[in-house]
């Protein structure tokens, strides 16, 4: 799959008229995302060990994999036209 396929793939999802249903779920998984990264970033900056950084591991396990799980299951159980 070259860049191009890529390109298409994307612009085929976003030149979509989405639903009202699922803007409200695209909205509300994208504002776990950074709300989840934000605290993880505070935690990180309010904690008492040296080390400050940002936890991605955390980030991702708390914030991103919650966030998409409903859709692969969706996109799993979806019936088949």
């Amino acid at each position: 799959m070259n860049i191009e396929n890529i390109k298409s793939i994307f612009k085929d999802a976003l030149n979509k008229h989405l639903s009202e249903k699922t803007k409200i779920y695209t909205t509300i998984s994208l504002a776990w995302i950074i709300f989840i990264g934000y605290l993880t970033w505070w935690n990180g900056l309010k904690s008492f060990a040296l080390d400050k950084t940002f936890r991605w591991d955390e980030w991702f396990w708390f914030g991103v994999v919650p966030a998409t799980a409903p859709y692969l299951f969706y996109f799993i159980w979806k019936k088949k036209d």
